[in-house]
């Protein structure tokens, strides 16, 4: 076996490995875990969430699932915890303590202290017998049987493990909460997924030019429009209401057509009823009814008088693209 087959065949054996252990872990979920799942629904506190080690770092990633799904979290380092740390458990919080063995020195130090904060306290442990299952008041089984490392010695498979609980804590309490995809997007104002749910046409349409000409207006004046406003078309409006549309390619069109456009107006060379969307509407609704009709440009309007234009490459800047 060459190096190359000999990699991809570690690579296919460790997630081979792991889906299993993660898969086993489906079975392992009962009462305890929704018994766990209904004190930190009814807390009026957050979540503390502590480990020791790559538990601890495992810990700070469903700190951040949780605070972006609406439950709030607050990481804690076990080590730190009985250096001041302590400080950081409020009275209605609930503490999840994370530590595959369940025995290591500090979770041993630490668990003591937080039953006589009278916290909840949720253990997740690959050991039920461990310390820290004995002294959790729910205990969320996070077995597996052995780590993807070779030597069975390097946290892997349970930390992988320790993560998907982590991920079925967070979505459950995401459905007990009625979290919506509003609710999502508040939390994440500032990512591409955010603004597929938050941008509106009109946060786009009120940064841009505003082409437009009247129906009557020359051809040299429609060239005008549409290169000083730079979005390669301009609106055809009377009273503020569109009437048609003049793209870059109406232009070359017409050139191809005509040997002179002296005489010609915007509504020689306009389409008419053109694809328009509300100034109100999602900015993601745009973008699809820009690839339904194949278009790059697309009026927006409210109660019916045109309110601006808005290019795909728009969508591309803002990353909903």
């Amino acid at each position: 076996m060459n190096t190359q087959d000999t990699i991809i065949s570690y690579a296919r054996k460790t997630i081979a490995e792991e889906a299993r252990a993660i898969a086993h872990l489906e079975e392992l979920i009962d009462t305890e875990f929704s018994n766990a799942i209904e004190t930190i629904h009814n807390s009026k506190g957050r979540v503390i969430i502590t480990g020791i080690g790559k538990s601890a770092i495992i810990a700070t990633k469903i700190v951040a699932t949780m605070n972006s799904t609406g439950t709030p979290a607050v990481f804690m380092h076990a080590a730190d915890a009985i250096h001041g740390d302590l400080g950081n458990i409020l009275e209605d919080d609930v503490v999840i303590c994370i530590s595959k063995s369940g025995n290591t020195p500090e979770i041993k130090v630490l668990v003591p202290f937080i039953k006589n904060f009278k916290n909840p306290l949720i253990g997740i442990t690959a050991n039920k017998e461990s310390f820290l299952g004995k002294e959790a008041d729910y205990v969320l089984h996070a077995y597996v049987e052995k780590e993807a490392c070779p030597n069975n010695l390097a946290p892997t498979t349970s930390t992988t493990a320790q993560l998907v609980i982590g991920d079925a804590l967070a979505v459950c309490l995401l459905h007990l909460q009625g979290f919506s995809s509003r609710d999502f997007a508040k939390y994440h104002p500032g990512g591409a997924l955010g603004k597929k749910l938050y941008l509106r046409v009109s946060d786009i349409t009120s940064q841009n030019e505003k082409p437009e000409v009247s129906p009557d207006s020359d051809i040299n004046s429609v060239i005008v429009e549409i290169t000083e406003k730079r979005l390669g078309a301009t609106a055809v409006t009377k009273d503020g209401s569109i009437l048609g549309i003049i793209t870059d390619g109406d232009l070359r069109r017409m050139l191809t057509t005509n040997t002179s456009f002296a005489g010609l107006t915007a509504k020689d060379i306009m389409s008419s009823n053109p694809k328009r969307i509300d100034n109100d509407a999602m900015a993601v609704d745009a973008l699809d009814r820009l690839e339904e009709n194949s278009i790059t440009q697309l009026l927006a309007e409210k109660e019916g008088k045109y309110t601006g234009l808005i290019h795909i490459h728009d969508l591309m800047r803002e990353g909903i693209l």
